[in-house]
């Protein structure tokens, strides 16, 4: 149940899968859908490689759609959503899910917030029985939100607060690089807007979002279609459908002026930077460019900010990012992302130094493109990683919800390999060219507080 680390979730899922076999070159996910009559949707993949299944259900909402003055709200809501039911008391979905050798978790994103569980198939009943328990209601209580509003401030202090860096590279630069309070808010919330919640809010909250006709349900494992919707129908069918969810107006140009803000740490040893670009659309040409050359700058040690920037001119001491970041997936996301770049830097050299040195990388695939060795190790690593990402059955059906709640089309899954292969040099120049340009980028120079202010 946390706002990060998803790969510790399908680590976990992991061993409950067969060992990973060999795929062909061109592995196409099979998968089926169909609607049930209260407008939710099912997704059903069938692989016989372990006598296991893996289910995920999607609600169409995030941070983006939480209440204004309720920052943080939809996280805090994915933990209410543990707390129990009046028929299931707290702790029983867990025990269900675990005893049976299973696992379960879930996370909240900026177009979504999904529940994942992996386990045998003989316990697919008890499971799906338990999902539309909770999703026909909850256990409101004050005692459960209370206890909930002290969770998410305690991740708050444990990864915000009390940690060097805090997460300014998400919240602090998106807060800074998006217009729209819908995409620049803080996601993690404020212990005020928490605090402010009353059950009302979480109620009515859960009947606007928490409907079958905003959820999608996918399952992949050991199990034919068939029999899939013919049980998620069993279960699921008598919910009634509630009202459509407001939509919002998400979107946003590039940014037409350089931000930038200074700030101090406590907690920090050594100063650090982190940038933001605003990133094209995923329904954009640019877009899957845009991932590859995210990645060819600060995936790794073999990129390009690694090996110019810390091994070569030693500016800094370490790099990451990448669109999307530091989340898991850059097709994972609906409405505007940012291309984002962390690094911590010498305190011998200056934030205005390592930005110009950023600068010069970029500047240098504008004008020159990417050497054809380059540009195909990082596609098919990208590729590698993105087929190994699907081998559990949990995040696979993961994969296929979440695409068939954000574009309509679980099969979208299938076509992300052919999408990157089709990158070239020039589109890799164009979308530095074009999107990464001091005009449209947003930066943060954060430096350790001086002493006097660490006392």
């Amino acid at each position: 149940m946390r706002i990060l680390g998803a790969v510790a979730v399908l680590a976990l899922a992991a061993p409950l899968g067969a060992a990973p076999v060999a795929r062909p070159a061109s592995w196409r996910i099979p998968y089926e859908v169909k609607k049930l009559g209260n407008g939710l949707t099912l997704v059903a993949s069938e692989d016989h490689a372990s006598p296991t299944f893996g289910i995920s259900v999607v609600y169409g909402v995030g941070f983006r759609l939480e209440p204004r003055g309720r920052t943080g709200f939809a996280h805090l809501f994915e933990h209410m959503m543990f707390q129990g039911t009046p028929n299931a008391p707290k702790g029983i979905l867990e025990r269900v899910i675990e005893g049976g050798g299973g696992v379960n978790n879930g996370s909240t994103r900026y177009d979504y917030t999904n529940y994942v569980a992996s386990a045998p198939v003989s316990a697919l009943d008890a499971i799906l029985w338990m999902e539309a328990d909770r999703m026909k209601g909850l256990d409101f209580s004050e005692r459960n939100l209370k206890n909930q509003q002290e969770v998410v401030k305690e991740e708050i202090r444990v990864n915000v607060t009390n940690r060097p860096y805090g997460l300014f590279f998400w919240t602090d630069v998106a807060g800074r690089a998006f217009d729209k309070w819908e995409n620049g808010h803080d996601g993690y919330g404020s212990f005020a807007d928490l605090d402010a919640a009353k059950v009302e809010d979480v109620e009515s909250f859960f009947r606007t979002y928490y409907v079958p006709n905003n959820a999608v349900l996918a399952i992949v494992g050991d199990l034919a279609p068939a029999e899939v919707f013919a049980k998620a129908e069993k279960y699921f069918g008598a919910i009634p459908a509630g009202k459509t969810p407001p939509a919002a107006d998400v979107s946003e140009p590039p940014n037409a002026q350089e931000r930038t803000l200074d700030q101090t740490d406590t907690l920090a040893r050594v100063p650090a930077v982190a940038v933001g670009w605003k990133m094209p659309s995923r329904t954009s040409p640019d877009f899957a460019a845009a991932t590859v050359l995210g990645d060819l700058l600060a995936a790794g040690e073999a990129s390009r900010l690694y090996q110019g920037l810390v091994k070569g001119r030693s500016l800094l001491v370490q790099i990451n990012g990448g669109v999307y970041w530091p989340f898991e997936s850059p097709w994972f996301v609906k409405g505007p992302t940012l291309l984002t770049l962390f690094g911590l830097y010498k305190p011998t050299s200056t934030g205005q130094q390592v930005m110009a040195a950023i600068d010069a990388e970029v500047a240098q695939i504008a004008r020159e493109g990417v050497p054809p060795v380059d540009l195909q190790r990082v596609k098919t690593k990208m590729r590698s990683d993105f087929y190994a990402g699907l081998e559990p059955f949990l995040s696979r059906a993961d994969a296929l919800g979440i695409q068939q709640l954000l574009t309509g089309n679980a099969g979208e899954v299938n076509e992300i390999p052919a999408r990157l292969d089709a990158v070239t040099s020039g589109d890799v120049m164009r979308v530095a060219r074009t999107w990464l340009t001091a005009q449209n980028r947003t930066w943060i120079d954060r430096k350790p507080a001086p002493a006097a202010d660490k006392k």
